[in-house]
């Protein structure tokens, strides 16, 4: 591939990142924290084609050769990341993924709010390693979005990540009381509820997935960022 190409492939890329990094689709693809080096990586990139541009103009012509036009499906990823933004991963991911949850090395105390917002996480957390003492006699309200069980059970869930959404893992709660009587995968909702000690276990990975007593629940536009970070 000549060098004018690689100093465009360079530039659509970085300004592909710049894009992203500038607007809130960088958060299908990494945690929030990782903006500036998304930002420096776009100026990076920029930079080097500029300059691979500005060389390649000064240079003497050397003799060209024939490059193979395969080469030029390396711009696809590009023109892909420019043109169609994909979304965030739901309930197809979330299914077939076993529940992520980890024991936390303490709990805050809850805010005096009725209902209590809390992460999903954070609740699923309380209700089983701290046996729900945090959360008894207390109304709770969670934001998730929804995946239907083989067997039709209905869970909230948020996907969590260390890094970015290639590291994404979910993290399940199980619904019960007074659960809409249709629901639609991916659906976002705001659920309001109590907390109660029933359990299941995750088919994927047998672990652990609190239930949550629903007394309202509210479909609700995706937040700006899709993922919970840990």
């Amino acid at each position: 591939m000549k060098r004018q190409a690689q100093a465009a492939l360079l530039f659509l890329l970085g300004a592909s990142l710049l894009h992203a990094g500038t607007t809130d689709l960088y958060l299908r693809y990494v945690k929030s924290g990782l903006r500036p080096l998304l930002l420096l990586s776009a100026a990076v990139l920029i930079t080097a084609a500029l300059a691979t541009a500005w060389y390649e103009r000064k240079a003497p012509t050397p003799p060209t050769h024939p490059e193979p036009r395969i080469s030029w499906l390396l711009a696809l990823p590009v023109l892909a990341l420019i043109l169609v933004a994909p979304p965030a991963l739901g309930s197809y991911s979330a299914l077939r993924t076993g529940t992520a949850l980890q024991e936390p090395y303490g709990y805050e105390e809850l805010p005096p709010h009725d209902p209590t917002p809390l992460s999903l996480p954070d609740y699923a957390a309380r209700a089983v390693y701290d046996q729900g003492r945090t959360l008894k006699n207390r109304r709770v309200q969670i934001t998730g979005f929804v995946a239907l069980s083989p067997s039709g059970t209905p869970y909230l869930v948020r996907m969590t990540l260390n890094c970015c959404a290639a590291d994404a893992q979910p993290i399940k709660i199980a619904l019960t009381g007074e659960v809409p009587p249709v629901l639609r995968p991916d659906t976002w909702l705001r659920v309001t509820g109590t907390y109660t000690p029933r359990t299941t276990t995750d088919p994927v990975n047998g672990a652990p997935i609190p239930y949550l007593k629903v007394t309202k629940a509210t479909p609700t536009a995706p937040p700006k960022d899709p993922y919970d970070e840990t």
